[in-house]
């Protein structure tokens, strides 16, 4: 198993934090069942209004997850794939973040919808999905099959990732668990990409990072969840730039 990336300790126990994830995705399953159109997916407001080949033309950072990273209930620029580019523009890096997160969404589906996700001049695509195959109880090796085919086609592709874990809710049975927490480390480490081992880490079960409903992030548990992903990102793309 990979050395754990470096971010703060849990404050929660795992089956508190499962139990809150599994809730957080059950309501935005129910509340956005279609799937966008792929236009609609971006949360950069002014790269909407961008011409095709103008967005082509620019290095491009992609989201691929499900409602967490859709940003269910706060406005598209609170949603932490918009809060990672003002990070990346504030530390002299010119990339367009693109939101391709679908509330829903499983990792079979991510997977259908990534060839037309990763079009354009992807040069990183960070994976934040898997929850909702442990809300429904999905085979963990068919959802590890689904993120290994996704990470895979990145890298065919010349694109690297930064793969993110998700805890299955407890319901299922401590081997459950155990099974789909370590099918994310055992494939971080078998293809070699950074990983942070939960989205949630530091905003599951905290009352003032979370919506009224009390499992959705506010846009402050959004930012929370930039500020774990943004030095895994940064170290990568400093990797990337110095060859």
């Amino acid at each position: 198993m990979p050395e754990p990336c470096r971010h703060r300790a849990g404050r929660v126990p795992y089956a508190v934090r499962a139990l809150l994830v599994m809730l957080a995705l059950a309501f935005g399953a129910a509340s956005c069942e279609r799937t966008p159109a792929p236009d609609a997916l971006s949360t950069d407001a002014p790269a909407a209004s961008k011409g095709r080949a103008e967005i082509a033309a620019v290095p491009r950072i992609v989201c691929l997850g499900d409602s967490l990273t859709a940003g269910l209930g706060v406005s598209p620029d609170e949603a932490f794939p918009a809060l990672l580019e003002e990070r990346l523009r504030a530390a002299g890096y010119r990339y367009e973040v693109t939101n391709a997160g679908v509330s829903g969404d499983t990792s079979a589906g991510a997977r259908r919808r990534l060839e037309w996700s990763l079009g354009g001049d992807v040069r990183v695509l960070i994976v934040a999905l898997g929850g909702n195959d442990g809300l429904r109880g999905l085979p963990v090796q068919a959802m590890r099959q689904n993120l290994a085919a996704i990470i895979e086609e990145a890298q065919a592709r010349g694109i690297a990732v930064l793969l993110a874990g998700m805890e299955a809710p407890p319901n299922f049975g401590p081997a459950y668990t155990r099974e789909f927490r370590t099918a994310y480390a055992e494939l971080a480490e078998t293809y070699g990409v950074p990983f942070v081992p939960f989205l949630l880490e530091g905003v599951a079960g905290v009352r003032e990072l979370n919506q009224t409903d009390g499992v959705h992030p506010t846009g402050e548990g959004q930012r929370a969840i930039a500020d774990l992903l943004w030095p895994e990102l940064e170290r990568l793309l400093q990797t990337l730039e110095t060859g």
